[in-house]
């Protein structure tokens, strides 16, 4: 092995550690950079709608710039609403940016309470356009036949499905923060 090619691989492995202490450090509090509404927003009204229709889910959560601020990335709406308005992480934002889709089946994690399969996609209107981030948590309880990882396809299939008939109901991204009728 050439010498570039043994510092490249030393460069990419500590690149590796790096990522993966991140993935594993514990979690800290959240700040908060956005106030919503005292009325529930529409986006609000979708996150319960879904929460009602599909048992399978812990939560949902909708994350982008809430209008009239800049690079503010905030969870927006979602099932636990004493987190609406926590400042994203940095996997919420890349997600915004560039209109990835992580599959997160949350192996080793071992500051989650309860188990679960999340799945963070990017959110769309109904022209299909890129306006955020869906984040989507499955149950997965222990010695279910989802914790095997040949079941990621289920999940991925599953969160796309909803999330595209979720792109239907959204106008606009202005319309997401419109009062809920």
């Amino acid at each position: 092995m050439t010498r570039i090619a043994k510092a490249a691989c030393a460069a990419l492995f500590g690149a590796s550690l790096a990522l993966g202490a991140l993935a594993h450090a514990a979690p800290e509090a959240h700040k908060k950079n956005w106030a919503p509404p005292t009325g529930k927003i529409y986006a609000q009204k979708l996150a319960d709608d879904i929460m009602a229709h599909h048992p399978e889910l812990i939560s949902v959560t909708f994350h982008g710039v809430p209008p009239g601020m800049h690079d503010a990335y905030t969870m927006f709406a979602g099932s636990f609403p004493d987190r609406i308005g926590n400042a994203d992480d940095p996997d919420d934002i890349t997600i915004s940016k560039l209109g990835i889709t992580i599959v997160d089946p949350r192996w080793h994690r071992t500051n989650d309470t309860v188990r679960k399969f999340v799945m963070m996609l990017p959110l769309r209107d109904a022209a299909g356009a890129n306006l955020g981030e869906l984040v989507l948590s499955y149950k997965n309880p222990p010695h279910s036949e989802k914790t095997n990882s040949r079941y990621e396809r289920r999940f991925f299939l599953a969160s796309v499905a909803l999330r595209d008939s979720l792109e239907k109901k959204i106008p606009s991204y202005a319309a997401l923060f419109a009062p809920a009728r």
